[in-house]
């Protein structure tokens, strides 16, 4: 990253925002609220397809094909700089598949930020994992496959079962487990992996699956979270009547944690994280030794950025805009357990109707800090998340814990 530029209010700020997504508009939001911020917004949609309320409070918008394409990126930050005297101080962005091109283009035009060599670490699970274990940091067993004639090695080293995907995916999303060495074979015909587009294999860890969700400021890690996934995102993408639970303790200072909270930073040292928000995945194997599966440079998705607000009684959509955009960050405290039930449809179809919801109401109501129902006709959204969910808290963990297990026993949402 460069020196911090001389201070001089506003900052003129590019938001990279394909679409306006809901989860991605509440970024936006935090962004456009903070003072001394000049708000460029760089998208693939016309401005009107964010609110109204908030399309009048952004300052420059510009409009480009495909911002995953980095030169069509660069034309657009270009445009915005010479409406802003030729000066843009930085450019940001959550999505996953957006970090190597913002991190291209800040090198391109001079940019403070994270630069493509560490967005690579982060985006390229194969490159994180050899960089992780190079760092002798606890992480899955993995293989890279640029051939099929590979996959009979890759498996041997890495052992059955198995869950083969894209070495830069995102969330489960083309993530598929494999138990036996003929299915792999039969899979890697299929996909016929190439050094263009290479498939990795991962060790399937047997355990409990958590995130370690942190805040670094300047190379110092200066936040974290931890939160458990009950079950983990592939089983609930293998099992269609599996509803998927996210649950934040409100106290993780004890020693059941430390393992984590000593490799996590560690990791993102490694990999050079210096400013921003992450999003860690991690496992707790059943003979209780930890393992990193992966690590994302932003801001959490699914819901956790709310999470983690309701918990420390913070909002992080600005904590995060705070940080990426100021690098500035005050530690909360942790006053809540809090966790999100994910409401999966069940069969096939639209939703039809959803039942329970009374009964859930009169047991959990005085829990329920948020809820986003699926509406009648809503179609499948072929994600762990759901069609919809609801987020519980309370100053014992224990009540959160048990409401969480209730609430996905009594509400089912129906297709058809």
């Amino acid at each position: 990253m460069k020196p911090l530029p001389p201070s001089k209010p506003p900052l003129n700020v590019v938001f990279a925002v394909p679409y306006a997504m809901d989860s991605t508009v509440r970024f936006v939001r935090a962004a456009a609220s903070l003072p001394g911020v000049t708000l460029g917004i760089l998208s693939q949609e016309p401005l009107e397809k964010l609110p109204a309320d908030l399309a009048q409070r952004v300052d420059a918008h510009q409009r480009v094909g495909d911002l995953l394409d980095a030169d069509e990126m660069e034309r657009g930050v270009r445009a915005l700089a010479r409406g802003w005297g030729g000066s843009v101080d930085r450019l940001i962005g959550i999505l996953e598949q957006l970090q190597e091109p913002l991190a291209e283009v800040r090198e391109r035009l001079g940019i403070r930020g994270m630069d493509r060599a560490t967005a690579r670490k982060f985006r390229d699970k194969a490159h994180m994992k050899d960089t992780l274990r190079a760092a002798d940091l606890p992480c899955a067993r993995h293989a890279l496959l640029e051939s099929p004639d590979q996959a009979s090695a890759g498996a041997e080293h890495v052992g059955f079962p198995l869950v083969v995907k894209p070495p830069a995916g995102a969330g489960a999303r083309g993530t598929h487990r494999v138990e036996e060495l003929d299915e792999l074979l039969s899979y890697v015909r299929s996909v016929r992996p190439s050094q263009a587009n290479p498939l990795l294999l991962e060790e399937f860890v047997m355990g409990e699956e958590h995130s370690f969700d942190s805040v670094s400021i300047d190379g110092q890690h200066v936040f974290h979270s931890i939160s458990r996934y009950r079950p983990t995102p592939l089983e609930v993408m293998q099992s269609p009547w599996i509803q998927w639970v996210v649950y934040l303790p409100k106290d993780v200072s004890g020693p059941e944690w430390s393992e984590i909270k000593a490799a996590g930073p560690r990791a993102l040292d490694a990999l050079g994280m210096v400013t921003g928000m992450t999003h860690m995945e991690w496992f707790r194997r059943t003979d209780g030794s930890i393992a990193i599966s992966e690590v994302a440079a932003r801001p959490p998705g699914a819901q956790f950025t709310s999470l983690l607000s309701y918990a420390h009684d913070r909002d992080f959509y600005r904590v995060w805009a705070e940080a990426v955009i100021f690098e500035r960050f005050e530690p909360p405290e942790r006053v809540y357990a809090c966790g999100a039930a994910y409401l999966r449809g069940q069969g096939r179809g639209r939703v039809k109707t959803i039942h329970g919801l009374e009964e859930a109401q009169r047991s959990l109501g005085d829990l329920v800090v948020e809820a986003k129902l699926p509406g009648r006709g809503s179609p499948a959204s072929g994600s762990y998340e759901g069609e919809g969910h609801v987020i519980l808290r309370h100053e014992d963990s224990e009540r959160v814990e048990r409401g969480l297990a209730e609430l996905v026993e009594l509400i089912r949402v129906e297709m058809a």
